[in-house]
C-alpha cells in the first residue's frame, strides 16, 4: 500500500460518526519519504473545506516555526490523528481517535517511516501507540493553536522547533 491508495479509502471512511459532517477528509500531505511527521489533533475549519492540513492560522503559525528552523514544508508530511473535522472544533472523542489511529494513522507512519516524529498537542501524545515511535526522535510540543494564543507556549514551540535543526 502507498500514501495515495490510503489517502482515497481515508476520503471514503465512514468508520465512526465523523464522516457526517465532513466536507472533506483531509489524509495528510508531504513525501512519502519524508524525514520528519508532524502530528496534530484534528482538521478545523480551513482544513475542512480544502482537504489540506494545516491551512488556516495553527498553520499559518506552524509555517512561522519551520520557517525559522528552516524547515521545508513541502519536505515534512503532515497529518492528524483524526481525518474528519470534530463538529464547533471539540477535540476528538476517544473511539474516534483509536478508530483514526488503528485504520489509517499507523499505515502512514509505518509506509513513510519518518526518521523525527513531532507530536502536536495532549491528543497526538495520547493516542499515538508508544511501540510505533521506537526508534525514532520523538519530540512532544504544545499544538500551534495554543502556541498562537499564549506567549509563553510559543515561547516553549521555538524551543522544541530548534530540535528539528538537531535532528
Amino acid at each position: 500500500m502507498n500514501l495515495k491508495t490510503l489517502a482515497k479509502q481515508i476520503r471514503k471512511c465512514r468508520k465512526c460518526s465523523l464522516y457526517k459532517k465532513r466536507g472533506d477528509a483531509v489524509p495528510g500531505e508531504g513525501p512519502e519519504n519524508a524525514k520528519i511527521m508532524l502530528i496534530g489533533q484534528a482538521p478545523g475549519k480551513q482544513e475542512d473545506l480544502t482537504g489540506k492540513p494545516f491551512m488556516g492560522r495553527a498553520g499559518e503559525f506552524l509555517n512561522e516555526l519551520l520557517k525559522k528552523n528552516r524547515t521545508d514544508r513541502k519536505k515534512c508530511f503532515i497529518t492528524s490523528v483524526v481525518k474528519c473535522r470534530p463538529p464547533k472544533n471539540r477535540a476528538p472523542k476517544p473511539v474516534e481517535a483509536k478508530t483514526c489511529v488503528h485504520e489509517y494513522l499507523i499505515k502512514q507512519i509505518q509506509i513513510i517511516n519518518p526518521k523525527t516524529v513531532v507530536l502536536m498537542g495532549k491528543t497526538a501524545q495520547k493516542y499515538i501507540p508508544e511501540k510505533l515511535l521506537e526508534n525514532r526522535n520523538i519530540i512532544k510540543t504544545f499544538h500551534p493553536a495554543a502556541g498562537m494564543r499564549f506567549p509563553k507556549i510559543k515561547h516553549v514551540m521555538f524551543l522544541d522547533f530548534k530540535k528539528l535543526k538537531k535532528k
